[in-house]
């Protein structure tokens, strides 16, 4: 039996569609209506990490978990006394690849290194994803894309190696379904093929697209307005410090371990735009 949890955000959900149908899946969600793309051999459940009882019922006769948690909580530490307890043997969580720079100590890169501390302290066997920014995160540009055909970003030259979500649940998958002996004390660091900066991504969405955007560069200022009107402050300063470790090039790495997993080249940001589109053009659903 393999657990899913986050089976409704970004890496959970292309899990959730990539899982073999023949394995037996459980999938734990708060939201189990939000859920798409399960396999008819799983099982979707309601199941929450502040709710214990919950959680005893989604770990029954589980082998294997994937395990999604916020680095800005204690899902970690509920998560996984409960999970030994019932006898999962192997843990394969998302983290980020922002704890191996020994210059990261924001507050949101020291929980991610204390989680995957507890994770590898807990008796079971783990593996670790370590995915660089998702691809995925330049949906937050649609809605000017589409009304103003405009990009506001912070430090625009500075360059990311990101990653394809997809690419990274694949890694997901494999470690979840293949010998434990290939994964087990593992820790992947997951990037894209190239580096890109968000200028260099407005000019592929621009080609793609068949229309002139603009890039305007937000000010520091700028930009911590506009994430202090949607997290707490110490989140905000945290990201703040993590596009300023971004713009010194310490996210400018490529890594070869995602090619080795998948036995094919990481996808392009350019794959990945060309099959997103619609969510950038006028007419496209609003997904921001």
């Amino acid at each position: 039996m393999i657990l899913v949890t986050g089976a409704t955000g970004t890496i959970g959900r292309e899990v959730v569609r990539r899982l073999p149908a023949d394995l037996p899946v459980r999938i734990m969600a708060r939201h189990p209506e939000r859920v798409a793309g399960a396999t008819r051999n799983a099982r979707i459940i309601h199941g929450d990490f502040t709710d214990p009882a919950s959680l005893t019922d989604a770990l029954h006769n589980v082998h294997t978990a994937f395990l999604v948690t916020t680095p800005d909580g204690d899902d970690d530490t509920r998560f996984l006394e409960p999970a030994r307890a019932a006898g999962v043997r192997h843990i394969v969580k998302l983290s980020a690849a922002a704890v191996t720079d020994p210059r990261a100590d924001d507050l949101i890169t020291r929980r991610q290194r204390h989680n995957e501390d507890l994770l590898r302290a807990s008796g079971m066997l783990w593996t670790l994803l370590r995915p660089r920014a998702f691809m995925s995160n330049t949906l937050s540009w649609a809605r000017s894309v589409r009304s103003e055909r405009v990009v506001r970003a912070l430090y625009g030259a500075s360059m990311n190696a990101c990653v394809a979500p997809g690419d990274v649940a694949e890694a997901a998958v494999r470690a979840l379904t293949g010998p434990e002996e290939a994964h087990a004390g593992r820790a992947y660091t997951l990037t894209g093929p190239q580096a890109l900066s968000a200028a260099q991504q407005t000019a592929q969405l621009a080609q793609l697209l068949g229309q002139d955007l603009r890039f305007e560069e937000l000010s520091p200022q700028q930009a911590r307005t506009a994430l202090a009107a949607r997290y707490p402050t110490e989140i905000t300063e945290a990201l703040l410090e993590s596009a300023r470790r971004q713009h010194s090039g310490s996210k400018a790495d490529v890594d070869a371990t995602l090619p080795s997993l998948l036995g094919r080249p990481a996808r392009t940001y350019r794959d990945w735009a060309s099959d997103h589109l619609d969510a950038f053009r006028p007419a496209g659903p609003a997904r921001d």
